[in-house]
């Protein structure tokens, strides 16, 4: 299960990032995750932030359950 989670924050970061950056310099969003929903800029960066809690957060369960 922490495999899944771990895919799905990294994919997080990259759609996140993107996004940003794409719409900051060049004008347009990259990826897919503005085809699905209409951010603003910012939230872009929040769904990055957020695969990235994720992802520490699987690593340490994962760190935790190996002792």
């Amino acid at each position: 299960m922490r495999g899944i989670i771990q895919v799905v924050a990294v994919i997080a970061i990259i759609q996140g990032l993107g996004g940003f950056i794409g719409r900051m310099w060049f004008g347009n969003e990259w990826g897919f995750l503005h085809r699905l929903v209409e951010l603003p800029l910012p939230a872009y960066l929040g769904v990055a932030l957020a695969g990235v809690v994720a992802l520490v957060w699987a690593d340490t369960a994962r760190k935790r359950d190996r002792g």
